[in-house]
């Protein structure tokens, strides 16, 4: 069967997530989005782990659904560990997705974990030691288990982040490499980019959304054609098997935060070859710049020989709906008239994956007007345009003069790309 999952979220236990971010809300945001299976995130704190005991029930192998519910939305148990360590006297910081294919392997994971750190800190609970310590605990306690590298080329905690991390998977995982089978792209990145990586031709690539409140959720996805089951799952996602893995959901790299260098507090984002003109260094403050995903890939492609490349599971660039609509309408997207069409479009036309990846023109044109129609099939096109995101801001979309009545950029932005800080 299809499944649409979201693999990575976070709770309202997790630092700067929104206080809104509860399992009653998951449930109905994933039907607002149209995820069939979301991540529970944060199952490792204790009063969250608690409330997820309490809300939900086993359905399918490895599976939960809401408790009393018969079919609709399934979750599985996640939650994203941070490693902060030391290697040859660097100090490195990564974040990996786990994921347990049941509350009793998730209550003894949790119980060994709590002896290495105190669990109700944070949602996403901090370890002082190699992560190559944490793959071997958490698979020694639950050998089915997924660790997966989270949003790899983020510049902090991720695996390969130009502030913390590694050159190779190699580098981080040492002996237990072998059991990293996949590796979160991110928002900076997409499948396309990180297959120029040689390393990363033999692991597998999945987007998900690491939603830190609502709205977020199904950002990223994957879409699997397989068993509603863990162990299929699994399978699906360690073998990228074309006729099981379809396809991923993906943002558009350049929207992401960190996709170019840059510095926030400047205003000054830049192109790798850029970045390298000024040797690293902003031109306004000359501090050290935030080097970004698109950096970072490009240093690392061609490195590392190819090993056993997996097919490339097609994927789809989608620009998230109210960003589409505050195109359109040239507002913010939470302002009321952007809001109020938006909740409009859910409530007439259903989800809004589907909206976005595959409902005819006419059908969205009849809700929402023309303009949001045309925007949407430009942005399914790909014919759109993004100023890039770097150093923690995201990329902002924007379309080409006359198209969505004259509309050249977002309502956020005074104009197009700054050329001379831009690039």
């Amino acid at each position: 069967m299809k499944i649409l999952a979201d693999l990575h979220v976070h709770s309202r236990y997790s630092a700067a997530v929104s206080p809104d971010m509860s399992l009653e809300t998951l449930i109905r945001w994933a039907g607002v989005k149209g995820i069939d299976l979301l991540a529970t995130g944060d199952f490792t704190h204790p009063e969250y782990f608690k409330e997820l005991s309490e809300g939900l029930e086993p359905a399918e192998p490895g599976l939960l659904k809401p408790r009393g519910q018969a079919g609709g939305l399934r979750f599985l148990l996640s939650v994203e560990a941070s490693n902060v360590f030391y290697v040859r006297g660097r100090r490195r910081r990564v974040h990996t997705l786990v994921m347990v294919p049941s509350l009793d392997h998730a209550a003894k994971l949790n119980g060994a974990l709590a002896l290495k750190t105190d669990l109700s800190k944070d949602g996403r609970p901090v370890f002082e030691f190699h992560v190559k310590d944490l793959v071997k605990i958490i698979l020694d306690i639950s050998p089915e288990a997924m660790l997966v590298p989270a949003h790899a080329w983020t510049p902090w905690f991720s695996v390969f982040g130009s502030e913390s991390g590694f050159d190779s998977l190699e580098e981080c995982f040492e002996d237990q490499t072998p059991n990293i089978t996949a590796v979160e792209t991110g928002m900076c990145t997409d499948p396309p980019m990180n297959r120029k990586v040689g390393m990363l031709q033999g692991v597998s690539l999945i987007s998900n959304s690491d939603a830190h409140s609502p709205g977020r959720i199904g950002r990223e996805a994957n879409c699997f054609d397989c068993a509603l089951d863990y162990d299929a799952i699994r399978e699906t996602i360690r073998t990228s098997d074309p006729a099981h893995f379809l396809y991923t959901i993906e943002l558009f790299p350049a929207h992401g935060k960190y996709y170019w260098d840059g510095h926030r507090n400047c205003g000054v984002g830049l192109n790798p070859a850029a970045t390298r003109e000024h040797d690293f260094i902003c031109p306004k403050c000359s501090r050290r710049l935030t080097v970004g995903a698109l950096h970072r890939v490009e240093s690392l492609s061609g490195n590392e020989p190819e090993l056993g490349a997996k097919r490339l599971i097609p994927c789809r660039h989608l620009v998230p709906l109210e960003e589409i609509i505050a195109v359109v309408l040239q507002k913010g997207p939470k302002t009321k008239s952007v809001q109020d069409l938006y909740w409009k479009m859910i409530r007439e036309l259903g989800a809004e994956i589907p909206i976005l990846s595959e409902m005819p023109r006419k059908t969205i044109a009849a809700s929402a007007g023309e303009g949001v129609a045309e925007a949407v099939l430009r942005a399914r096109a790909g014919e759109i345009s993004l100023e890039p995101g770097y150093d923690g801001l995201y990329g902002t979309p924007y379309f080409p003069a006359g198209v969505c009545g004259g509309a050249a950029h977002s309502g956020v932005l005074a104009a197009g790309p700054k050329q001379g800080e831009l690039f």
